[in-house]
């Protein structure tokens, strides 16, 4: 009964609020993604439900916007990417919150979208800086400590992460930090705002933190014969697919937490007295069922998914389908094999025949 009642208020904080907690700087990776246009790429103009102070970033340094859309390009596609298999696959509408109604729910779900958007932006921008498309920032060529052995120098160009996180928090935290909150006498639901805020930014500095645990050194031989007496080391950001396992991680041991009117600061709901780490992904709201469409939150259901009779990940059939059963299809395709190199310069493949089954959720 309790559960319900929460279901309910969720809702309905959904339907009243629902244009205020969007994360519409996220549209802004849309349009890269394929899904629709969002007009010029190099303005904010056309990106609905911007913060004030998102729109002083875009016309005080214009350049960083083609940076904040890969940033935004780079969160989705790799959300799309870790969920590939599971029930909710991170596909995207084409609302102006991206995720449809789903976003304004603070589940589990809520909490890799903003941490893995956020990590983006760090990446794009800290990539951007070694690469010197950007104004504000440059080759970062500092050392970070001593030399690490005999043999080894510090050179190349390092990857200015510290640029990518100042323009993470300066962007995507905004809506957070400057929301003036439910104007709603309904304390209920200004409590729940500010709950959510918090999830927001504990999520979003998760997602920073990710990309600044995973930088690793990167070095180039140089010698005789590529005999390596001399190594050329510099620091850069990973790729992005080991942030966003780092995250999907994060998102399997996330913590449902609570908001501390008192001290102003969100809490673990159960092991009150154990305290939240700094990379744990938290969540406010419990996850709905993904099984069935909602139109409403924006989810698809899984019926029509193709899924994997003998895996033993998300994507096994009796999982993936929600016990509901699958149909199964025999399907028969031509593809090229036994390709080979003729000199010069021709690729020659056969084509064979190729029978198998494709099941998919009832």
């Amino acid at each position: 009964m309790e559960r319900n009642e929460s279901i309910v208020f969720v809702l309905l904080m959904l339907v009243l609020f629902q244009d205020r907690t969007t994360a519409s700087w996220m549209w802004m990776g849309i349009s890269a993604l394929g899904t629709r246009s969002s007009g010029n790429l190099t303005t904010c103009y056309g990106v609905p439900g911007l913060s004030s102070q998102q729109m002083t970033v875009c016309q005080s340094k214009p350049d960083l916007i083609p940076t904040l859309r890969r940033g935004a390009k780079l969160g989705i596609g790799e959300c799309q990417n870790q969920f590939a298999k599971e029930r909710w696959n991170c596909s995207t509408t084409n609302s102006s919150s991206v995720f449809g109604g789903i976003i304004n729910i603070g589940d589990r779900e809520a909490a890799f979208i903003y941490a893995i958007t956020s990590a983006g932006v760090v990446h794009a921008a800290s990539r951007s800086c070694s690469l010197g498309n950007l104004s504000e920032c440059a080759c970062e060529t500092r050392r970070k400590r001593k030399q690490p052995s005999r043999g080894w120098e510090w050179g190349g160009c390092n990857d200015d992460v510290k640029f990518g996180v100042w323009l993470s928090e300066t962007f995507v935290d905004a809506p957070e930090r400057n929301e003036r909150g439910v104007t709603s006498s309904d304390k209920k639901a200004r409590l729940r705002k500010k709950a959510r805020h918090a999830m927001n930014l504990h999520n979003n500095h998760v997602g920073r933190l990710a990309v600044q645990t995973l930088v690793s050194d990167r070095c180039r031989c140089h010698g005789v014969s590529g005999s390596c007496t001399m190594q050329t080391c510099w620091k850069t950001v990973p790729n992005f697919e080991k942030v966003g396992e780092f995250l999907k991680a994060r998102y399997a041991n996330a913590v449902e937490v609570v908001y501390n009117r008192r001290k102003r600061r969100i809490r673990r709901k159960e092991q009150k007295r154990l305290k939240i780490t700094r990379d744990t992904l938290v969540y406010i709201d419990r996850s709905p069922n993904y099984c069935n469409p909602n139109p409403t939150l924006g989810i698809l259901g899984t019926s029509g998914r193709v899924c994997n009779k003998t895996s033993s990940g998300g994507d096994r059939c009796d999982m993936l389908c929600c016990g509901g059963g699958y149909n199964t299809q025999e399907v028969r395709e031509v593809k090229r094999c036994n390709c080979k190199f003729v000199w010069c310069c021709v690729v020659t493949c056969e084509k064979c025949p190729l029978i198998y089954d494709r099941h998919t959720c009832k």
